[in-house]
């Protein structure tokens, strides 16, 4: 059972890593591009690393929540 908790520790973590994360990647999207069209053109190079960065880290999230769905399932309440 204590590994249960662990692991289920674990995993609320590593989510809300994954969730802060995908956060910070909205919000450095909705601030828009810089007005500099050097800046602009730095952006516009991470752009794509970012968006996989996004998908990765969606598609971790997503295997994360359905394994703390499947423990807690498991798991007697007492």
């Amino acid at each position: 059972m204590h590994d249960t908790d662990d692991e289920l520790q674990r995993l609320r973590n590593r989510r809300d890593e994954l969730r802060e994360r995908l956060a910070a990647i909205r919000r450095d999207y909705g601030r828009g591009l810089e007005p500099d069209f050097a800046e602009q053109a730095v952006e516009l190079e991470n752009a794509e690393v970012l968006a996989e960065i996004a998908r990765v880290s969606a598609e971790e999230l997503e295997r994360v929540e359905r394994r703390i769905m499947a423990l807690e399932s498991d798991t007697p309440r007492a």
